[in-house]
């Protein structure tokens, strides 16, 4: 798909408007902006500069940003004097008049809008859907992770305008945010991937989580479809209430969309859709991204995508790094780099399959604590602890002190000396080099807090 030539673009005036500020100079008028940017290093020419509070305070960055490029900047009322002489529209809060110019955008530049939420696989979908789409339309999605408060609406704000489709994710800590961004994003096509035990120490229970994450509906459009994991009851018991189109997907025969003829090997999944005769091949690993897969092809479907470009597209997915990524180390052993993030669910599904991969001689498993768990962490970590076995994973090594009970569960079943803990990341890499081969494998996942990554850089 050939690039789109322009991003977000306005006259002052207007964004005034579009913003409900006040207090531009009438000379200022007719000065246009082209893009939006938050940061004042990386200003290019002709953006709007955006300053946002956060650890540090935006607006003490103003100047900055203008001398790199920026021809106007927003500013919070409250916030004492802005520097004389700079285009400045004055607004209540700066993050909010953000989210409405990503709305406006949105809104005028018509496009469909994919959001997707849920306590993982959110950035899995998001490739997934993406790869589908683009084989027919022009794509814009979500990088990385960028999916909170401040990055969905940058993500808009960074479409360019002859985009077909935006795959959005929508991420949270506390109720409300999923809302918010479903607002903001209006999407065409809402999904809720899972439930899973994130956010348990702000939320509280899985069924204030499912909550949480089902207000992805609020600003659904009435002719859309809503795709949701039908194996999950603190879902499903919500359906009945809704007036929209919805399917359901998962292993169960009951749901709309259920993988038949299910194989699993070093290439990746296999698999058939409900009892059709067409075979999908996806080169990802896990039962976990068969339920992936499904919603992509749901996706690739309602919007006309042909079958056989859906199934090359499947064979060509680009996931984003860290997520069961398969790397090579400088001596020849395997990686797989799944360090972005955990919670009990992601962690026992990584377990799970690293079990069953069976072309190396030995696998072993650097594991880090699973944050936010609240009251349960102690519990969920020694659940961990139990999967784990000498016969099928023969190194265990942990990071952090709550993967400590995980090590300490494990040794139950273990060997002396095969399950090790350690405080420091380059010991772990020191100690995994002293017995990896070249026909090995080593797993690494833990909460983004852990930054297991930085193991991965010794043996690069």
């Amino acid at each position: 798909m050939e690039k789109g030539d322009t991003l977000i673009q306005m006259n002052l005036k207007k964004l005034e408007e579009v913003v409900n500020g006040e207090g531009l100079q009438e000379s200022f008028h007719l000065i246009e902006i082209h893009g939006v940017c938050i940061d004042s290093k990386n200003m290019k020419e002709g953006n709007l500069f955006v300053p946002i509070i956060r650890m540090k305070n935006g607006h003490e960055y103003v100047k900055e940003a203008m001398d790199n490029g920026a021809v106007a900047s927003l500013w919070k009322k409250s916030y004492g004097t802005p520097p004389k002489g700079i285009p400045i529209i004055f607004v209540d809060d700066t993050l909010f008049a953000l989210q409405q110019l990503a709305q406006f955008y949105r809104r005028e530049i018509n496009v469909k809008v994919i959001g997707i939420t849920g306590s993982n696989g959110k950035t899995t979908v998001k490739d997934i859907i993406g790869s589908i789409l683009s084989s027919t339309y022009r794509v814009h999605k979500t990088k990385g992770d960028f999916n909170s408060q401040i990055g969905l609406p940058l993500t808009i704000l960074e479409m360019e305008r002859n985009t077909e489709f935006l795959i959005l994710e929508m991420g949270m800590s506390e109720k409300g945010q999923i809302r918010n961004l479903s607002r903001i994003a209006q999407p065409d096509v809402a999904i809720i991937t899972m439930i899973g035990q994130s956010h348990l120490e702000t939320l509280g229970s899985r069924e204030e989580v499912a909550k949480a994450k089902f207000e992805i509906i609020d600003g659904l459009h009435d002719d859309g479809l809503f795709l949701y994991n039908g194996d999950e009851p603190l879902l499903s018991q919500h359906i009945n209430m809704l007036s929209i189109e919805s399917k359901s997907f998962g292993r169960k025969y009951t749901n709309d969309l259920f993988p038949t003829n299910v194989q699993l090997d070093e290439y990746g999944v296999h698999f058939k859709l409900n009892h059709s005769k067409i075979q999908y091949d996806v080169p990802l690993h896990g039962k976990h991204n068969i339920f992936n897969t499904i919603v992509g092809i749901a996706v690739g479907q309602f919007y006309k995508v042909p079958i056989e470009k859906i199934q090359e597209a499947l064979q060509q997915i680009n996931i984003t790094q860290m997520r069961f990524q398969f790397l090579t180390a400088k001596t020849g052993f395997t990686i797989i780099n799944d360090a972005w993030n955990a919670s009990p669910s992601s962690m026992k599904v990584a377990i799970e399959t690293l079990q069953k991969l069976n072309a190396y001689k030995k696998k072993m498993i650097v594991i880090g604590d699973m944050l936010e768990l609240g009251k349960k962490g102690e519990t969920y970590h020694r659940e961990i602890g139990k999967m784990l076995n000498e016969e099928s994973i023969q190194y265990v090594f942990t990071y952090g002190e709550l993967a400590k009970i995980v090590a300490e569960e494990a040794r139950k079943n273990y060997h002396a000396g095969k399950v090790q803990s350690f405080d420091n990341k380059a010991e772990i890499a020191e100690e995994v080099l002293k017995i990896i081969t070249q026909n090995d494998v080593v797993l690494l996942k833990g909460s983004r807090g852990m930054a297991l990554e930085e193991i991965v850089q010794n043996w690069m």
